[in-house]
């Protein structure tokens, strides 16, 4: 049967994060802290509405770019959040998640060689969407000595005369650093300078918590070489929806359309209906969320401190990434014990790049009750590994 699978997909690893997710689904009283996921339910406004379409009959499909009235509040939505105009009738498309954004974005730019610069770490699908566009993937190490920004030396340096495509992954998943105006005015020059393309992915954007989120799409010269992505799942805890959308140039929007409609014709209708409601309606309910996520994150920090686990503040998203490097142990192999001996589920930081090696990736996207269990586990096991190491 090997004959018949493609040699590129069978060298593609599998996720990081799914492998521990798998395992504490069957293990009775383990707390997980490593999906990505709102602990909130979808709020109750939008998920009448998408009760409403259904009721009305409205199980069709859409046009292909998605619902006119979807693409034209997200045109509002990112006009007054982020001060970036788009033309809804050209250089919205709307995604099954922005997962799917990522893909067909890649696909519809790159040619076979050219490099796509991901820096790292960073979410697990930019780099396999990447090699399943057939270029060549660049990764930029970011340093926690920058906050996990990434610098404009640090960019210079990585690019060559092969360079296509830059990941802007901010708000990051896994460190929750942000990028501020300042920093990404530092690397706006270049990218300009260089003629490159930018493939921004915001869907933490609403998760920005000391200021307010910048899109790079905002800063002049850069609307027209930004293919900016975003969604519904974190902002508006839609991600069973599976609903996203990119915006950018006419040109490449096109291009972009022309994948989506051979490869899934159009985003469900019942999630459009319901994200027009969230964009119109669901300020207050970001807010609400955006301000119990701030007072979890700070709990976090302050305890994994306390238990001895070094950490940056992380500034946006709803992950910490605690260095666990002093303990003398691999990621991988702190996470598993950590699931053996104290059933609580964190990510090894490699799921998200080899520089990862050293960190643990570790969601806040849960209630205090069982934020608060997990810590105290987690510090039974932390000193269990203190006392080994002294002795």
């Amino acid at each position: 049967m090997r004959n018949f699978l493609s040699d590129k997909i069978v060298e593609i690893e599998p996720s990081g994060i799914r492998k521990f997710f798998d395992i504490v689904s069957e293990m009775k009283d383990a707390i997980s802290l490593g999906v990505g996921e709102p602990d909130f339910d979808t709020p109750w406004h939008i998920r009448e509405e998408g009760i409403y379409s259904l009721e009305k009959g409205r199980t069709f499909y859409t046009s292909n770019a998605g619902l006119k009235e979807l693409r034209a509040e997200i045109c509002h939505y990112l006009e007054r959040r982020f001060q970036v105009a788009y033309d809804y009738r050209s250089e919205v498309l709307v995604t099954v998640g922005g997962s799917e954004a990522i893909d067909i974005a890649l696909r519809a730019v790159v040619n076979p060689g050219d490099e796509v610069l991901i820096p790292q770490p960073s979410f697990v699908s930019y780099l396999p969407c990447a090699v399943l566009a057939g270029a060549t993937p660049v990764v930029i190490e970011l340093k926690e000595e920058d906050e996990f920004r990434l610098t404009r030396q640090q960019l210079l340096d990585a690019i060559t005369p092969k360079t296509k495509v830059l990941f802007l992954p901010f708000p990051n998943n896994p460190t929750g650093a942000v990028m501020g105006k300042e920093d990404l005015e530092a690397i706006a020059d270049v990218i300009i300078e260089k003629d490159l393309l930018v493939i921004s992915d915001e869907i933490y954007s609403e998760l920005s918590f000391e200021k307010p989120h910048v899109t790079i799409a905002s800063l002049p010269g850069m609307r027209e070489r930004t293919i900016l992505i975003n969604g519904f799942s974190k902002s508006y805890a839609m991600t069973g929806w599976r609903l996203g959308y990119a915006a950018g140039p006419k040109v490449i929007l096109e291009q972009m359309l022309k994948i989506h409609q051979f490869a899934i014709m159009c985003a469900p209708t019942t999630s459009q209906y319901a994200a027009v409601a969230a964009l119109r309606d669901g300020d207050a309910d970001v807010e609400r969320m955006r301000e119990a996520y701030n007072q979890r994150r700070r709990y976090m920090v302050h305890t994994l401190r306390e238990i001895g686990l070094d950490c940056f503040e992380p500034f946006g998203a709803f992950y910490i990434f605690p260095s666990i490097k002093k303990f003398g142990i691999s990621s991988d192999q702190f996470a598993t014990q950590l699931l053996e001996e104290e059933k609580v589920a964190v990510v090894p930081g490699t799921a998200f790049g080899a520089c990862g090696e050293g960190f643990l990736r570790i969601s806040y996207a849960y209630s205090l009750e069982d934020l608060k269990k997990a810590l105290e586990r987690i510090r039974k096991f932390v000193v269990r590994l203190e006392e080994k190491n002294r002795g």
